[in-house]
């Protein structure tokens, strides 16, 4: 642990559970910060914008900014600078969308990518159909993430994945994901802190695409048993995690820093 300067933290089921701060989560990312530390919230949450992800964190006493976080729609807007497209996505994040041309719902315009957000009451049987015709004349398909639930206050409810995996077989396309797993989501949160792999560390509750994703870059990578963690997806996983912790409080402990 002594070579690691740079930290990479989910939020959703590693600070937070429907926005409200995990026992000893504040604390423990205080002591990252003091530690000197570099930071970057890096999160699938399409619901939000990075200013209002991080203004929620703030009012919970987390020692962040919106400068500390990486969401999925501002590394997709990136992605698909000057693309016009149609986004079926839960929650309002237009302002993380600069660069890219948002088309209606409105008339038969094929757009030239279908992009999938987080998954709410807006993903049904019309909206998919809508995107299943413009796959078929020729659109393409991304995703901000293939996430297949997610964990809230009332328990695990279904995310992107499990509709994504029905548009990709009826349309016979496969989709560019661009944030957590794509490995251009991680190397993003390197640039931001000027860091190397072999000096990171990545924390979260999905060991696939949080944990195992960041590891195949060369980050070390840490799992907390809260959020959507399961004990059997630990079990069925595709490798193992470098470490796993009870929870975000145990992190100074792991890092040797004191609170």
């Amino acid at each position: 642990m002594a070579s690691v300067r740079a930290v990479l933290i989910d939020v959703d089921g590693v600070l937070t559970v429907s926005w409200k701060p995990l026992p000893g989560a504040v604390e423990a990312l205080r002591a990252v910060r003091d530690a000197g530390l570099g930071v970057v919230l890096v999160t699938n949450t399409t619901s939000r914008s990075r200013a209002s992800v991080a203004g929620s964190l703030a009012d919970a006493g987390f020692p962040v900014g919106a400068e500390d976080v990486l969401t999925a729609p501002v590394a997709t807007a990136a992605h698909l600078a000057g693309a016009r497209v149609a986004l079926l996505n839960s929650g309002d994040v237009g302002e993380d969308l600069d660069g890219i041309t948002l088309v209606g719902d409105d008339g038969e315009e094929t757009p030239d990518v279908v992009l999938l957000g987080g998954a709410g009451p807006e993903f049904g049987y019309e909206a998919l159909n809508r995107a299943f015709g413009r796959l078929q004349r020729g659109a393409r398909l991304v995703a901000m993430h293939r996430n297949l639930y997610w964990r809230t206050a009332d328990g695990l409810q279904l995310d992107t994945g499990a509709f994504l995996a029905g548009l990709e077989a009826a349309a016979g396309v496969e989709a560019e994901v661009t944030g957590k797993p794509s490995r251009a989501f991680f190397e993003a949160a390197l640039g931001r802190l000027g860091a190397g792999a072999d000096e990171a560390l990545m924390i979260g509750d999905d060991v696939e695409h949080d944990v195992l994703a960041a590891q195949r870059l060369g980050i070390t990578g840490v799992l907390v048993r809260t959020g959507k963690f399961l004990p059997e997806t630990l079990e069925r996983a595709s490798g193992a995690p470098d470490h796993v912790l009870d929870s975000f409080a145990d992190l100074p402990a792991l890092l040797g820093l004191a609170q």
